[in-house]
């Protein structure tokens, strides 16, 4: 049975009498309406703990003014539900004014400079210092041994890499799968925002990823990659922010470079903003 907990001495007592029990605890922060690619995290650090804990907090320092903070959707019943068939043993709800005691204008803030700046970090200026401020805390408040993340937030995981590292937080940072719909939208408790004529289109960003991962095959110049994959997702009716061909540490490659690398794509389609990502 899941237990939830409300109060910060009460998380910081549980956690400590699992670790006085000798248990690793995993952690998997949220901000709620959860699918199965959260789902999926828990069961993750399931198989690398003793114990789980989740969080769920809409955290309203990395929303933009472009973003609607209120307009998140919110569904504390089904989250409990879920949560506990992936196997989750505590769910943490802090309040805003636990979590920002002295309010949010003049809270301390976590800023990591360098892969916070590009890409998602451009095109949604703070938004990166809101999400490493509230996961400093997180992990504070948790004390975890290891966090699991998804991979669809390919950027948000680098950064908090490089914030565990940089603050030496004791956390082993695990990445998540993406897990997908049936036509290849990866999963996003943002997709419900789609309207009917929208949905169908969404897919299309999995299919630009995949052309531009066989154009690079092909022998195709990066910025010949890329012009064809923002083409690609303009005639679907996409306004595209970026359609970008990078190195793991989303450094830019050279063209015909050797080594791994990623395709990120971040895209609205009507009111809704959808990012996805391949790696090879």
């Amino acid at each position: 049975m899941i237990e939830t907990i409300t109060e910060l001495d009460q998380l910081r007592e549980r956690v400590s009498e699992w670790k006085r029990q000798g248990l690793r605890v995993g952690f998997v922060p949220t901000m709620g309406n959860l699918h199965a690619g959260h789902y999926s995290l828990v069961m993750l650090a399931r198989q690398y703990v003793d114990r789980v804990v989740s969080s769920v907090f809409v955290n309203p320092t990395q929303f933009g003014p472009n973003d609607d903070f209120t307009r998140y959707p919110r569904t504390p019943e089904a989250d409990t539900t879920g949560l506990e068939g992936a196997g989750c043993d505590a769910l943490w709800l802090p309040t805003v004014e636990s979590m920002y005691p002295f309010g949010i204008d003049l809270a301390a803030k976590v800023h990591v400079p360098g892969v916070s700046s590009l890409l998602e970090g451009a095109h949604r200026p703070g938004h990166f210092d809101g999400v490493c401020t509230v996961v400093g805390r997180l992990f504070n408040q948790v004390q975890p041994d290891i966090a699991a993340f998804g991979k669809k937030d390919y950027q948000q995981l680098a950064v908090i890499r490089q914030l565990v590292r940089d603050l030496a937080f004791p956390v082993q940072v695990m990445a998540g799968s993406i897990v997908r719909e049936a036509d290849g939208l990866a999963m996003s408790s943002r997709n419900q925002y789609l309207g009917a004529e929208e949905r169908p289109r969404a897919g299309e960003i999995r299919k630009a990823l995949v052309g531009m991962r066989e154009a690079v095959a092909g022998g195709a110049s990066l910025a010949q990659v890329e012009q064809q994959a923002r083409g690609r997702l303009d005639a679907a009716g996409f306004e595209v922010d970026y359609a970008v061909v990078r190195r793991p540490d989303l450094c830019e490659p050279l063209d015909g470079e050797d080594g791994h690398k990623v395709a990120l794509v971040a895209a609205r389609l009507g009111r809704t903003r959808l990012i996805d990502n391949l790696e090879w």
